[in-house]
């Protein structure tokens, strides 16, 4: 090869890493689906994931864990619960994550809001747990920013003047600060930092988990900014909102959104104590139960100028499918060892693979040992959910689960359903 054919040889492969897609992944902690107004939620005002819903495609049947921490394993490697679980808040420190594939596939990694994989447990709570875990400096990120970094007893406030840990330094009870605030800014100055090369910027936010505190647009926040009151919710859900679309603007004024993947969804239904409305249907929450009050999330896509706009898809998500379409969006062939499929066809407005079936291995134990808590293995498709001890539910005539179908109802779907659980069970 000549020397201009192999200038030109570079300068392909340099417009080829810069046209790969940025992305951007937002998880809402303990936001179920009924809370956003595109969902038909009528409680809180949340304009600016109303209009990511109407500029892109707003998923309708997006499945999560009953519980942050095992949803979050899941997202993170792509795996089932039942391939890698090793305690509540502990994450194996060999686990490859979607910051190691990521910063693999050539792109700058960065990570801010809540951590919460590396020794869970405060010292005098199942002490064999302790010291365990993944570390946020090791988890594949080059650049950080978490609350939760390390001990359970030290992890400080997520919300008013926050405790975190960023770059290899803690930061502890920063004054005058809003945990949220500082994340969102953290991974916005990263994309600013790095415009021309290829981006992937994990938030797991803290809101909108308990304590329900004042957010800084709320009455009090001056003078009681760490009062606990579950009337707080609907203020940290519409400054969850309010978030959002000031990191949509500040990626818009940047000149990167058109080329910026945004995913936002939830880890688990609404904490229990929560009710909210769609119209005039009472809906209550449902974190920690397996029923779809607990595990159906919101999710959104938006990829400005490809995404068809207001597009509703109902195919099948879970969280093990975000790793194989962020990896497909990166043009990284996706291992065979992951369990997720990619919904990045659907993301563009094409039918894409989607999948026939959900499966879902839910124990937090050890760590979450309440007495609520045991495994629970199911597999559901649209309608009905069998689980592993024989009960199927009609999924649409009975979301709260309430009445088992008897055994000699609806054969064929049991047909279908065991043989997927089974084959699971076994891997």
């Amino acid at each position: 090869m000549n020397r201009r054919g192999f200038l030109a040889t570079l300068g392909s492969a340099a417009t080829q890493q810069q046209r790969r897609p940025n992305i951007l992944l937002i998880l809402a902690d303990d936001l179920g689906y009924e809370c956003l107004g595109c969902n038909g939620g009528t409680s809180y005002r949340t304009p600016n994931l109303d209009r990511m819903a109407s500029g892109g495609v707003r998923f309708t049947n997006c499945y999560a864990q009953p519980l942050c921490t095992p949803t979050r394993m899941q997202l993170m490697t792509g795996l089932y619960n039942n391939r890698n679980w090793q305690g509540f808040g502990l994450m194996d420190p060999k686990t490859t994550t979607f910051g190691h594939r990521m910063a693999n596939a050539g792109y700058r990694t960065a990570i801010a809001g809540k951590w919460q994989f590396w020794s869970y447990n405060p010292p005098d709570y199942q002490p064999e747990q302790r010291g365990k875990g993944q570390l946020i400096k090791d988890a594949g990120f080059e650049s950080y920013s978490v609350w939760h970094a390390g001990h359970t007893e030290d992890k400080g406030s997520r919300y008013g003047d926050p405790t975190y840990e960023e770059n290899g330094k803690l930061f502890k009870s920063v004054k005058d600060e809003y945990g949220d605030d500082h994340w969102s800014q953290h991974l916005l100055s990263f994309f600013d930092s790095h415009r021309r090369e290829p981006v992937f910027a994990y938030y797991p936010m803290a809101l909108t988990h308990d304590p329900f505190n004042p957010t800084p647009k709320s009455e009090g926040w001056k003078t009681q900014r760490l009062k606990k009151d579950p009337a707080y919710f609907k203020d940290m859900v519409e400054y969850m909102d309010d978030i959002i679309g000031r990191m949509l603007s500040g990626l818009d004024k940047m000149g990167v959104l058109d080329n910026t993947i945004v995913l936002f969804l939830g880890d688990n239904g609404t904490p229990q104590e929560i009710t909210s409305k769609m119209g005039d249907r009472i809906v209550r929450g449902g974190k920690g139960l397996p029923t779809d009050a607990g595990t159906h999330v919101p999710l959104l896509g938006y990829w400005r100028g490809t995404s068809p706009k207001g597009r509703v898809c109902d195919d099948l998500i879970d969280t093990t499918d975000f790793l194989p379409t962020m990896l497909e969006a990166a043009s990284v062939e996706q291992p065979k060892a992951l369990d997720g499929r990619s919904f990045l066809p659907q993301l563009k407005g094409q039918k894409g693979n989607p999948r026939d079936w959900i499966y879902c291995w839910h124990d937090p134990r050890p760590g979450w040992d309440k007495d609520q808590f045991k495994l629970e293995e199911w597999v559901r498709n649209k309608r009905f959910k069998l689980y592993r001890d024989g009960r199927l539910f009609d999924i649409p005539a009975d979301p709260l689960e309430q009445r088992a179908l008897q055994p000699g109802l609806a054969p064929a779907a049991r047909r279908a359903l065991q043989p997927v659980l089974d084959r699971m069970t076994k891997l």
